[in-house]
């Protein structure tokens, strides 16, 4: 009788860990299955290069690393060239070598508009591109805040994929390309997000 007992409960235990564990494979099937996962993930933005038209001896430098300037802002003079901040952001770098000669078209300074700050994702073309689409909602964390969410909003889907990144084995496996994904986010709600801070991504379908 006893025995009986103890093999009943037994059996009830058993069909609850099955049902339950049922339950979790079906949320995270339903979870994983309305989203693409991102985990290469990067915050940047276009780098701005600025250069004299001219070129000549490097005179002045009027900014630091880490300044935010407006757009026309003076930046550096170079020879008789004053030059100018193409527009509003904030100075990545700057050269300091006062005395040294720029010819045309070589870098002085560069700085990025933190407006064009986006989420930049490297999808594996047979990991869910396909379903990825300009206006879908995403959201995303970043290693330097832990798991705070962010919120985006997919601008743009690479027409081309990274080619240069692609590495040759021997393998008969067929190389999958990577293509990049942009996410746009308010830059001005989330202040502390900076150009090339790590980040996880998801898209959801």
């Amino acid at each position: 009788m006893e025995n009986n007992k103890r093999n009943k409960i037994i059996l009830l235990i058993a069909i609850a860990v099955i049902v339950l564990g049922s339950i979790a494979g079906y949320i995270y099937w339903a979870v994983s299955s309305s989203n693409v996962y991102v985990e290469n993930s990067t915050v940047s933005a276009p780098v701005i290069n600025e250069v004299p038209a001219v070129g000549g001896i490097l005179q002045e430098v009027f900014v630091n690393t880490g300044d935010i300037v407006q757009m026309s802002a003076p930046i550096a003079r170079v020879g008789n060239e004053l030059l100018k901040a193409q527009s509003a952001g904030q100075i990545m770098s700057i050269s300091t070598d006062v005395g040294a000669s720029y010819g045309p078209g070589k870098t002085v300074a560069t700085m990025i508009n933190p407006e064009d700050l986006r989420v930049v994702g490297q999808v594996q073309e047979d990991k869910g591109l396909k379903f990825i689409k300009v206006g879908q909602t995403a959201v995303f964390t970043v290693d330097a805040f832990g798991s705070k969410k962010y919120s985006g909003i997919v601008d743009e889907i690479s027409p081309t994929s990274n080619a240069g990144d692609i590495v040759f084995n021997i393998s008969n496996a067929r190389q999958e390309n990577d293509f990049d994904v942009k996410v746009r986010f308010d830059a001005t709600q989330y202040p502390e997000l900076k150009n090339g801070m790590s980040a996880k991504l998801w898209i959801y379908k």
